[in-house]
């Protein structure tokens, strides 16, 4: 049905019957025919069969081989009648017919296959046309590539051949807005501690828009939202970021932008963005090209920071080593390193001075050069502790042998210097302290005399006043008593005046006995410490009832005298203490033998005070009992210590070494 639609079909039709008429015209009856003639040297009928040729090629080059076929059979089929029985020769008639009808399947096998030919022809001229647009298309493509290639490449050079981060974002923003194509092209830095991106560098926007811009925090618009999820982002409607909606954002005309993480190992170091003023299709080379270089940026961005913390850090450290060389140099107290082996490798003027050596000496000695074999040992000993890490109690005392042979006693403070996580040196800082040390033996050499010479006043006067006064007094109050027993008629007054003045004078004897004690308890010489802490406690309970309790633990043993008369005179002042001031209930003692120490505790329940300073600094406060105490236990080569707060008591604790 399509075919006959076609105005070909009906052309070769037409054709046909016209040739077809022309073949059977003189059958028909048409007036004035003639006898079949001659033409261009063939007869006429011959002709006729010749030129039915023509619909069948046209048939062949329209409806190709099917159409010539069906053509090439419809001239056959009106050809025969003529040939069979009409025409005077009919073998050649046949002939002619048969050989039309080939020539006629022959021409539309020849056109057809022309046709075929030439549409393989068309198909590969369309097929090289493909390709041709498909290399065409590659080496465009590979233009651009290569010219991407260059340019990443001219950012990668560009990135580092500086660590000014400011300069190179610069030329990096220029080098992305060719790269990428794009009218706008932002930079931005993440501030870790202040949570905001830092607008960098900048290209195609105006200076009052980047201002807009500054401080953006990353919870909010959609660069923090790029620089917290880490992940990419188009935006194509770019006036839903609040922070876009105003007059500058309005003048840039901003349609659609692609943001990029600036990531560096994972962690995000900021953001790129690139934008367009038109309608534009940001596709997934785009992001991944982008990607690519935001990585280079990131790493840039990552290597200036290093960069200036290096710098910073070599800076200080070269101001520190500045500043340490001249402490060094200028310190009072004397300063040496020397290496594992002992061999001296720095010194400062104050090193010399004390040892009496000059700086050049002393680079060529050993440590071990101005040291007795005791400070050896002992300095052997803070050797080993400083490397195996154990406390070393510092500053610690040390004898140096000087370059004319004096001796110096020092204040040492040795410490361990590490180099690449292994020790390579200890330092010494020493300090002076000969004359010190003289000055505060004399002095307590000093003390212990004067605290001998007031034992031995208190000792006098206790004896004196046992001996003289209280036998004065008691010969008083036996006169009294003989006078009343002798005088039967002495007036009551008298009587009861002579009682009163007996019973004070026994008060005052009282008195003068126990002041006696106090001064110098006889106990002590006779019977020892025990014995005289006991008598102190029976003393206090039957005078304050003040309750008492005495411990006693170790082997028990006498002291030396001195030693026993400094620890009563603590306990004894600490007693007095409870008396005056604490308002305690309970008062404890113990007493601790150990072989190579005695302890010695005094503990009340009473009020309590604050201690201000350490102790050394009660006596500027009037405290001179306690200050006292502490120079006793001094003089005994001992510590003393106490413990008080307001409302929990106070505890005295001494400890001497025992054999003081």
């Amino acid at each position: 049905m399509a075919i006959i639609k076609r105005r070909h079909f009906w052309l070769i039709l037409l054709l046909f019957v016209l040739l077809t008429l022309l073949h059977y015209i003189e059958q028909m009856g048409f007036p004035g025919t003639m006898t079949p003639s001659r033409h261009l040297g063939l007869q006429r009928h011959t002709l006729d069969r010749i030129l039915f040729l023509v619909p069948i090629i046209y048939a062949a080059v329209i409806f190709r081989l099917d159409g010539g076929v069906f053509a090439s059979v419809a001239a056959l089929i009106a050809m025969l009648p003529r040939a069979l029985f009409i025409s005077p020769a009919p073998a050649d008639a046949m002939l002619e017919t048969v050989a039309v009808f080939f020539a006629g399947i022959s021409a539309s096998v020849w056109s057809w296959q022309r046709t075929k030919q030439q549409r393989k022809l068309e198909a590969s001229l369309a097929e090289i046309r493909a390709a041709h647009e498909i290399l065409r298309r590659l080496v465009q493509s590979l233009t651009d590539s290569e010219k991407r290639q260059a340019i990443l490449s001219a950012i990668a050079a560009a990135l580092s051949e500086s660590l000014d981060l400011r300069n190179i974002l610069k030329k990096a923003v220029v080098m992305v807005s060719e790269l990428m194509q794009v009218e706008v092209t932002l930079i931005f830095c993440l501030d870790e501690v202040a949570q905001e991106l830092k607008l960098m560098a900048y290209e195609g926007i105006s200076e009052a828009f980047a201002q807009t811009l500054e401080g953006t925090r990353i919870s909010e618009g959609f660069y923090g939202e790029v620089v917290r999820t880490g992940q990419p982002k188009i935006v194509e409607n770019v006036a839903q970021d609040p922070r876009l909606n105003t007059p500058e954002f309005e003048g840039m005309q901003i349609q659609i932008q692609l943001i990029i993480p600036l990531i560096y190992r994972d962690v995000p170091k900021g953001a790129i963005g690139v934008a367009m003023r038109r309608p534009w299709d940001f596709n997934p080379q785009d992001t991944e090209l982008l990607t690519a270089v935001g990585r280079q940026i990131a790493t840039a961005i990552e290597n200036a920071r290093l960069y200036e913390k290096e710098r910073l850090t070599a800076e200080r450290l070269a101001v520190s080593e500045r500043n340490y060389r001249e402490l060094f140099e200028n310190a009072h107290d004397a300063i040496w390193v020397h290496d594992l082996g002992g061999n001296i490798i720095a010194a400062n003027q104050a090193a010399a001075t004390l040892t009496g050596y000059s700086l050049e000496e002393l680079a060529s000695m050993k440590a071990t050069d101005f040291l007795s074999s005791e400070s050896l040992a002992l300095g052997g000993e803070v050797r080993r502790n400083l490397i195996e890490k154990q406390l070393t109690e510092q500053p610690y005392t040390q004898c140096l042998i000087k370059k004319d042979g004096s001796k110096a006693i020092l204040m040492l403070t040795s410490s361990l210097v590490i180099e690449d996580g292994k020790p390579s040196a200890f330092q010494h800082i020493a300090r002076d302290v000969t004359k010190e040390r003289q000055l505060q033996d004399n002095l307590r050499y000093y003390l212990q005399q004067i605290t001998t010479a007031q034992e031995e006043e208190r000792k006098r006067i206790a004896r004196e006043l046992h001996d003289e006064t209280v036998q004065a007094l008691y010969a008083l109050i036996r006169r009294a008593e003989n006078l009343l027993r002798s005088n039967d008629n002495l007036p009551e007054e008298c009587v009861t005046s002579l009682k009163e003045l007996g019973q004070e004078v026994r008060n005052i004897l009282q008195g003068v006995r126990r002041f006696s004690q106090d001064l110098r308890p006889s106990t002590l010489d006779d019977l020892g410490l025990l014995a005289t802490l006991r008598w102190l406690l029976s003393d206090l309970k039957n005078h304050y009832q003040i309750e008492t309790e005495l411990k006693v633990s170790g082997s028990e043993r006498r002291l030396p005298q001195q030693a026993e008369l400094m620890l009563f005179r603590i306990a004894q002042e600490a007693v007095r203490n409870v008396e005056k001031h604490a308002r305690a209930s309970k008062v404890e003692v113990e007493i601790d033998f150990s072989p190579d120490r005695i302890r010695l505790l005094v503990k009340d329940n009473g009020q309590g005070f604050r201690l201000v300073g350490n102790l050394g600094d009660l006596a500027r406060n009037g405290r001179l009992g306690i200050a006292g105490m502490e120079e006793r236990a001094h003089l005994l080569g001992g510590s003393l210590k106490i413990q008080t707060e307001p409302g929990r008591g106070t505890t005295v604790t001494v400890e001497v070494p025992a054999q003081p």
